[in-house]
């Protein structure tokens, strides 16, 4: 990558977000913060794919164990802050002191450079919200008074995220908390309404017309209230009233207004009509992602949509630029996009910007719509992958997790979910129907080596091919195969389909791939990755002019 930093506008970066921050994040260009760090990486809800055995893999012990860890890394990182001077240093020698040499420290250290380039990046008018659990939220809040300034403080939002359970010798754990800071007093802010809780709606709006219309009963009097009201006679009682005697005579008219049994008249209030109760710092209504949702792909961390959605119509506006440096599978930019606003996201796994592409090929790829338009695919840049051979040679050497992730991305297939007692020999898989009217879902199988590839390589692809009833498997490798590689693939005959005859057993190098090569399976209208995400439904309008690159 290079050091010129480069407005950005709908990116995928992938990297060590600070890294990314500083040398392509301009200053004040950014409206919005939305950031979920992963924290205590020994938990098993920072374990992206667990081993057959139970343990993690290198490359998360890699992405996160090193990164949240007391380790000379981290105490550099906390020496250069204390060295900065300002406030942020004395926060963080306080904390020093107090926590010593721990993996919180670790943490705190790791987060404080990263939020004062968040800062940096941030518009005056723009807004942060820190996603975290109360395991930390109480030295977060602190740092965040530090780099933000406590008069920026506008909330710390109690989300809900599970219904309630039984924690041993303690109250049930069933909330996370989100710390909303702006950047300046002038601040974007969308004023938002939450349904009403039943209860309140069983309570307050108790009356109904014949029709079935539920209202409550309010006041019309202004007796009492500071700054008076309208004195006027009203059908025979004189009194203050809260609106002038034109509004009375139409709230009448269009049967808006009842009376007591003592002639008072009281204002009807349809529920129907009401916005609904303004935002409040505690959300309830807002469901954690179950195993039954459409749009879950299976990734522990993963929040859902509807949270993020809420979080940028409060504090963007359309056309506005949204970034997440923890992005993960990619919630807080599908969000972004479909309610169009530009999105850049950040993360050190090849495994989650290859998660992010598809969802955002599943949900905002080529669509006809209802009256015929072609919808284009949403157009994005992935900055930071290996964009040639001996960038691939070295990612490989590297760290060969990584180079799997990468590579399955290529071909637009998605890492398999390693989880215990799974089947071994499988890397990635890619589903797709060939049959009319979609008929069975069918299968293609990837296996990728990093290293040196043999023919023992081919066969055991084979044998998890006939074991999976799959109809296609495919090698990846890096190196070129040899003739006895490619004679064992041809033996294994192949797939008819449709559109002719697809070798059963594929051999694909990075060279190849790198080069426009694809894997040769019958083009289905449907095709699709494991674990779907859900089509973006969008209203009809003008298409932008967007392009989605090929995986």
């Amino acid at each position: 990558m290079s050091g010129a930093k480069k407005q950005p506008d709908n990116i995928l970066y992938y990297g060590d977000n600070l890294d990314i921050l500083k040398r392509y994040i301009k200053d004040e260009s950014v409206d919005l913060i939305y950031l979920d760090p992963p924290f205590k990486s020994n938990q098993d809800y920072n374990v992206l794919f667990a081993e057959q055995n139970g343990s993690r893999s290198q490359a998360q012990i890699k992405a996160f164990e090193d990164t949240w860890e007391w380790n000379p890394e981290s105490a550099r990182a906390c020496q250069e802050i204390i060295e900065a001077g300002g406030r942020v240093s004395e926060v963080t020698q306080a904390f020093r002191t107090f926590l010593g040499a721990s993996d919180m420290m670790a943490y705190l250290a790791m987060i404080v450079p990263r939020l004062v380039e968040l800062r940096r990046a941030l518009k005056p008018t723009g807004s942060i919200y820190l996603h975290c659990d109360p395991a930390a939220s109480h030295y977060l809040k602190i740092l965040m008074d530090a780099v933000f300034g406590p008069t920026n403080f506008r909330n710390e939002i109690i989300w809900k995220r599970t219904s309630g359970h039984s924690d041993a010798r303690r109250c049930g754990n069933v909330h996370d908390i989100l710390l909303f800071y702006s950047k300046g007093d002038s601040y974007t802010w969308n004023r938002t309404f939450q349904e009403y809780d039943p209860g309140y709606v069983k309570q307050y709006y108790r009356y109904s017309d014949p029709d079935g219309r539920r209202w409550m009963s309010d006041n019309l009097s202004a007796s009492g209230l500071t700054g008076g009201g309208y004195k006027y006679e009203w059908k025979g009682i004189k009194g203050l009233w809260r609106c002038p005697r034109t509004t009375m005579e139409r709230l009448d008219h269009e049967g808006k207004i009842f009376y007591t049994r003592n002639g008072i008249p009281r204002r009807k209030r349809y529920l129907d009509e009401s916005k609904g109760l303004p935002l409040q710092d505690v959300w309830t209504d807002v469901q954690a992602l179950r195993s039954w949702h459409a749009e879950r792909l299976g990734y522990p961390t993963q929040k859902p949509e509807s949270l993020l959605e809420r979080i940028i119509q409060i504090s963007s506006n359309k056309g506005e630029v949204i970034l997440d440096p923890f992005c993960g599978c990619g919630t807080t930019v599908a969000a972004a996009q479909r309610l169009n606003r530009h999105w850049i996201g950040i993360d050190i796994t090849h495994l989650a910007i290859t998660l992010m592409k598809h969802r955002l090929q599943n949900a905002f790829g080529k669509k006809v719509m209802e009256d015929g338009q072609v919808r284009p695919p949403v157009k994005y840049e992935v900055i930071g992958e290996p964009i040639s051979m001996p960038d691939a040679k070295t990612l490989a050497g590297e760290d060969p997790y990584q180079f799997q992730w990468w590579a399955l991305g290529l071909v637009g297939a998605r890492p398999v979910e390693q989880k215990k007692g799974a089947d071994k020999g499988i890397d990635g898989r890619l589903y797709f129907h060939d049959e009319p009217d979609g008929g069975k879902t069918k299968q293609v199988i990837f296996s990728v080596k990093a290293g040196k590839a043999t023919v023992s390589h081919v066969r055991d692809l084979r044998g998890v091919v006939e074991r999976e009833k799959a109809e296609i498997g495919v090698l990846i490798c890096m190196s070129k195969p040899t003739k006895a590689m490619r004679t064992e693939a041809a033996s294994a005959g192949f797939y008819k389909s449709p559109w002719g005859n697809h070798s059963r057993l594929q051999i694909l190098t990075i060279a190849e791939l790198m080069g426009g090569k694809r894997v040769d399976f019958p083009p289905s209208g449907d095709v699709r990755t494991f674990k779907k995400a859900p089509k973006h439904k969008a209203k009809t309008r003008k298409p932008p002019s967007l392009q989605l690159p090929l995986l």
